[in-house]
C-alpha cells in the first residue's frame, strides 16, 4: 500500500471510530430521524440518482459485465422505491442497542445481566448493486455503529449518490456525517488497506463475487463475517405435490437470475420422476434457461451436458445444473459435497423427509415448499440486510440490524467482594 492510501485509511478511520462513541449512546429517535430524513432525500434527488446509475451502467458496459451483473448495478425508479421502502422499514424496527438479552441474580448478590451493544465501526466492501450503499448504511446506523462503505468501482457513481442522502439525513438528525462514510475512490489498494486496518474497523462484511469473497478471508486481519457465494440448492423429494414443485422451481432460478438467492442447482428424486417425468426440467427449458444435466436426463430434449465442475457453481444467469437423486439421503450428500452453506430448499410433503432435511444439512438458510428467493432480509421481516451471512460464528442467515450488535455484561452489586 502507498503512503496517500495509508494515510486516507487512517482518516476515514479515526472519524469512524470517533462516529462510533457518539452513535452507541444515541437515541433511538435520533436513530429515526436520520433514516427517514434519509428515505426522503433519496425519493426527491431520484433523477440524480437515476443520471448518475446512467453513468455507472455506460462504465459497467466498457468494463464487459456479465448481464448478471448489470442487472445487479441497474437502477429504474422502483428499484429506488425498494430503498426508499427499505429505509423506511429499517427505521420503523425496535431498536437493537441496550436490549436486556438475559438477567440473573447469583447467591452471592450480584445482579448480572447481557447487554446488546453495537459492534463499533463496521467495513463493507461490496460489489455492483448500489442500493447495498443504503441497506448497509441503515443497519448499521440503526444497531448503533459507524460503518465505511467501499463500493465497486462500477457503481462509483450511483453509490455516491445514494451516499449524500444517507448523510443528509444524519445531518437533519443531528447525528455525525462521519457515522456512514464512502471510500471516496475507485483505487483497489483501499480495499487492501481496509482489511489490514484493525485499528480502524472492528469487523469487514464482503458482499460480492467469490472472488471478492476470497480475497477478503486471504488477506483480511479484521474479523470477518464470511458472505460466500449463493450455490442454492433445490431437492423435489418423492412426495412432492407437483404444481407446488413446478411453481417452486422456476421462480427460484428465474425470478432473478442474478441474485444471490437464485437456485443454482436442481436435484429431482428418481421416483418423482418415475411418477412425472420430466415436467420440471421441461418447464426450465420452455422458459428458457439452459438446463445442464447428465445421465438419464439428458435424453429430455434440450438439455445440455453438464461439465463436472457444473455442480457446485454459481451461474447467475439462465443456467442450472440438474440431476437425478435416490432419495433424501442422496440429495443431502450432494448439497455437502457442493454446497457452499447458503440456502437450501426441499419440496415436499412427507413431514420426516422434510425434518430430516433440516436436521442434518447445515447451510445458514433451509426452507419447505419455498423458493430460494426468499432468502432476503426484507421478506424475513428486517427491513433490509448487509447480506447472507454463511459462516458460523456470530451471525448467520440475513444479517440485519440485530446481527450487528455484539453483547456486554452489566454486573451490579452492593459492596460485594468475592471471599
Amino acid at each position: 500500500m502507498d503512503g496517500q492510501s495509508i494515510s486516507l485509511m487512517a482518516e476515514i478511520g479515526a472519524a469512524a471510530r470517533a462516529a462510533a462513541a457518539d452513535l452507541a449512546c444515541a437515541s433511538a429517535e435520533r436513530k429515526h430521524a436520520a433514516l427517514i430524513g434519509a428515505a426522503e432525500a433519496v425519493w426527491a434527488a431520484r433523477q440524480q440518482i437515476l443520471d448518475d446509475n446512467t453513468l455507472d451502467l455506460e462504465f459497467g458496459t466498457q468494463k464487459g459485465l456479465s448481464a448478471a451483473m448489470m442487472d445487479r448495478l441497474r437502477l429504474d425508479e422502483g428499484r429506488i422505491r425498494a430503498i426508499v421502502d427499505g429505509l423506511r422499514a429499517v427505521a420503523e424496527q425496535a431498536d437493537p442497542v441496550g436490549r436486556v438479552l438475559a438477567e440473573w441474580d447469583r447467591p452471592n448478590g450480584l445482579n448480572i445481566q447481557r447487554v446488546s451493544t453495537p459492534l463499533g465501526v463496521v467495513g463493507v466492501i461490496y460489489e455492483s448493486r448500489p442500493n447495498v450503499t443504503a441497506d448497509a448504511g441503515a443497519l448499521c446506523l440503526k444497531a448503533g455503529n459507524a460503518v465505511i462503505l467501499r463500493g465497486g468501482s462500477e457503481s462509483f457513481h450511483s453509490s455516491s449518490a445514494i451516499h449524500a442522502c444517507m448523510v443528509a439525513g444524519l445531518r437533519g438528525a443531528g447525528l455525525p456525517e462521519t457515522a456512514i462514510q464512502l471510500v471516496p475512490t475507485r483505487d483497489r489498494v483501499m480495499v487492501s488497506a481496509m482489511l489490514q486496518a484493525v485499528e480502524h474497523i472492528d469487523v469487514i462484511v464482503p458482499r460480492g463475487g467469490k472472488g471478492l469473497v476470497g480475497l477478503v478471508q486471504r488477506e483480511a486481519r479484521v474479523p470477518v463475517f464470511a458472505h460466500l457465494e449463493g450455490i442454492c440448492h433445490v431437492y423435489a423429494d418423492k412426495d412432492a405435490d407437483l404444481e407446488k414443485a413446478r411453481a417452486v422451481v422456476l421462480n427460484a432460478k428465474t425470478r432473478r437470475t442474478g441474485i444471490c438467492g437464485a437456485a443454482e442447482c436442481l436435484l429431482i428424486d428418481w421416483q418423482f420422476y418415475t411418477r412425472h417425468g420430466a415436467v420440471l426440467i421441461e418447464d426450465l427449458l420452455a422458459a428458457g434457461v439452459e438446463v445442464r444435466t447428465e445421465g438419464e436426463l439428458l435424453k429430455v430434449p434440450g438439455t445440455v451436458q453438464a461439465a463436472p465442475e457444473d455442480f457446485g457453481r454459481e451461474f447467475l444467469d439462465m443456467i442450472i445444473a440438474a440431476k437425478l437423486v435416490d432419495g433424501v439421503d442422496d440429495a443431502i450428500a450432494h448439497i455437502r459435497r457442493y454446497g457452499s452453506s447458503h440456502t437450501e430448499s426441499i419440496l415436499t410433503e412427507n413431514d420426516a423427509a422434510a425434518e430430516r432435511f433440516f436436521q442434518r444439512l447445515d447451510s445458514a438458510i433451509l426452507m419447505r415448499n419455498a423458493s430460494t428467493q426468499f432468502a432476503d432480509g426484507g421478506e424475513f421481516g428486517m427491513g433490509a440486510e448487509i447480506g447472507i451471512a454463511t459462516g458460523k460464528m456470530h451471525a448467520r442467515g440475513p444479517v440485519g440490524a440485530e446481527q450487528l450488535c455484539s453483547f456486554k455484561y452489566l454486573v451490579r452489586g452492593d459492596g460485594t467482594c468475592r471471599p
